[in-house]
C-alpha cells in the first residue's frame, strides 16, 4: 500500500498541564482511528536550519514544519481523508500537508 507523509504547519505549545493532556488525548485519538494504517507517528519538530550547496547554514527565520506522520492508504484522496481528523485542523490551529512517498 503506498505511504503518505503528513507534513505539518502550524499549532503551538500548550500554555498550561492541563490543556497539554487535553492535545495529547486528541492526538492519540486520532492516531487510534487510523489503526495500521498509522506507519510512524512521528513527532513535532524543533527549529530547522538550512544548509546550501555552498555550504553555508541559515538558522533565522520562521520554522516552516512542526512535525510529520508517515501513514499508509490506498491512495492520495483516501490520505487526504485521513488528514482532515487532525487535531491541527480539526481545531483551526493549523494545516497538513500531505505527499506521497516515492520508491525509488
Amino acid at each position: 500500500m503506498p505511504k503518505f507523509v503528513f507534513a505539518y504547519h502550524g499549532g503551538g505549545m500548550p500554555d498550561t498541564p492541563e490543556e497539554g493532556a487535553r492535545m495529547m488525548a486528541a492526538w492519540d485519538a486520532w492516531y487510534g482511528s487510523m489503526g495500521a494504517s498509522l506507519v510512524d507517528a512521528g513527532g513535532a519538530v524543533g527549529q530547522s536550519h538550512t544548509v546550501s550547496a555552498k555550504g553555508t547554514i541559515s538558522d533565522g527565520g520562521p520554522n516552516p514544519l512542526s512535525g510529520y506522520t508517515v501513514v499508509e492508504a490506498a491512495d492520495h484522496a483516501a490520505a487526504c481523508d485521513m488528514a482532515k481528523g487532525c487535531p491541527m485542523v480539526v481545531d483551526g490551529s493549523g494545516s497538513v500537508e500531505v505527499a506521497p512517498v516515492i520508491d525509488m
